[in-house]
């Protein structure tokens, strides 16, 4: 409850800011595969801002399921100004998701994504990790920005048989290290 109320001052912050400036971005990556995504970034300071953004895949294309919501609040350091350059960042995130029915699983860093062929996964989770950028400016208005992200999430789960059918048979939890966020962004900062 902590760190959601310090999240919200910060936010309140970003609002009163003096000679604030405010961006809002999309990322394309996440575009190219159907979540469509929004995030805005507010200045807090000459070298710091605070990025959230949200992004949000609500339907199933093929019998195939990859439903999910995301939101990722993220504090950045900017090594010039804020806005340009490189940057480091803390990210937090958290969501739902569905996932099942996708073909090719495969193992990575220690996660079985090869059940996702013919089980079906619901559940939330919550993590956090650390972040490297870069923002070219393009423009008066706009930029361009690359990030990597890598951290932790914790996820809890039920799961299914399959897409199609309504019969859990189990639940569990598991804990992923790898990447937490991929980015490339056009932002358009007012």
């Amino acid at each position: 409850m902590k760190k959601i109320l310090l999240l919200c001052v910060l936010m309140l912050g970003a609002f009163f800011a003096k000679a604030q400036t405010v961006g809002i971005k999309s990322n394309l990556l996440y575009d190219a595969t159907a979540s469509p995504n929004l995030g805005i970034e507010f200045g807090l300071a000459p070298k710091w801002s605070l990025d959230i953004s949200g992004n949000l895949n609500a339907w199933a294309i093929d019998g195939r399921r990859w439903k999910h919501w995301f939101v990722q609040p993220e504090a950045r350091y900017w090594f010039c100004d804020r806005f340009a350059g490189h940057f480091i960042a803390l990210h937090a995130i958290g969501g739902k998701y569905n996932f099942g029915n996708l073909p090719h699983g495969f193992m990575f860093l220690g996660s079985n994504f090869k059940n996702l062929a013919d089980h079906r996964y619901q559940g939330w989770g919550a993590g956090g990790g650390f972040a490297y950028g870069y923002a070219w400016v393009l423009g008066k208005h706009w930029n361009l920005e690359a990030e990597i992200g890598v951290g932790a999430i914790f996820t809890k789960f039920d799961e299914f048989d399959c897409e199609k059918c309504s019969s859990k048979v189990g639940e569990g939890h598991h804990v992923y290290y790898g990447p937490t966020k991929l980015a490339l962004n056009i932002e358009y900062i007012f």
